[in-house]
């Protein structure tokens, strides 16, 4: 494999790997384990660049002037990567929101142990 498939497959590896640790964080914030879902959060955002940078790359080719075929893998490749952006903005706002939750929970039970 070399080439446009080469690059396809690797902002597909990148980002999916970035969407499955995303997807990590938010499970860990569900039980409560904000610094573990944090760190993840973050390690996922290394991945996603890795996607951005080959996908960059694409774009600087283009932009000099190289001519890149049209393909479906790359097309879908950017659609992975688009759609994981999205769900990494949103999961970050659910940590937040079980955070929230979390210290309310805390919060109630302190009352009703008084």
């Amino acid at each position: 494999m070399e080439g446009m498939e080469l690059v396809a497959f690797n902002i597909i590896s990148n980002v999916g790997t970035a969407k499955s640790m995303i997807m990590e964080a938010l499970y860990a914030s569900r039980e409560g384990k904000f610094e573990e879902a944090e760190v993840i959060l973050k390690e996922s955002r290394n991945y996603l660049s890795l996607g951005h940078k080959a996908h960059a790359e694409l774009i600087q080719k283009e932009a000099s002037g190289e001519h890149l075929p049209f393909s479906l893998l790359i097309m879908h490749a950017e659609d992975q990567m688009m759609s994981v952006e999205t769900i990494a903005d949103l999961v970050a706002e659910m940590i937040n929101m079980y955070k929230e939750m979390n210290a309310v929970k805390n919060i109630v039970n302190d009352r009703l142990i008084k």
